[in-house]
């Protein structure tokens, strides 16, 4: 079971409660951030041998000791799972109508061809340095290294962006 460290209170009566307890909260709002934490929270409970059961509020009639209770909360659960499911096919649909108008996700590569060239002819001159050369391209170490050798020879990842690049302006003209 995976507890928050934002509400120390809640993670001690988790790890308090045993096989043949019973958690009680004032109302549902409580216990669950949103309703997947809820479901994810009650559902470890019930692996625990752990009852459940809200006094006030909108899910009163939630007591999962019962077996009313563990039909009204497990309806709560097939919500949230439709929920998730519903969300995931929105997000696939999302990237796909996405990828058909030509957009990738994600931020831009830091490695242009521009920045490529530069870095292949400093790094074939024995005096540059390397951090120098990182701070003036904008990329990390394990950029320029993913890209050119030491010794100023393209890498896959290099060969792999310069060819994109091309194919690209292929496609433009």
């Amino acid at each position: 079971m995976t507890f928050s460290s934002a509400r120390p209170g809640l993670d001690a009566a988790l790890k308090s409660l045993r096989e043949g307890d019973t958690l009680v909260v004032w109302k549902l709002d409580r216990l669950g951030r949103d309703l997947r934490h809820l479901v994810n929270t009650v559902h470890d409970l019930a692996k625990r041998g752990v009852g459940f059961k809200v006094v006030s509020g909108h899910g009163a009639s939630i007591d999962t000791t019962t077996p009313a209770g563990k039909l009204v909360f497990g309806i709560f659960a097939a919500l949230a799972e439709f929920e998730r499911e519903l969300i995931s096919e929105r997000t696939k649909a999302g990237l796909a109508s996405a990828r058909a108008r030509g957009r990738s996700g994600g931020a831009p590569y830091k490695m242009t061809a521009a920045k490529l060239r530069l870095a292949m002819a400093a790094m074939g001159q024995p005096e540059t340095k390397v951090g120098n050369l990182c701070n003036e391209l904008g990329v990390t170490r394990q950029t320029l290294y993913r890209h050119v050798a030491p010794d100023g020879n393209l890498r896959d990842d290099g060969k792999k962006l310069l060819e994109g690049k091309i194919k690209q302006i292929i496609n433009n003209s």
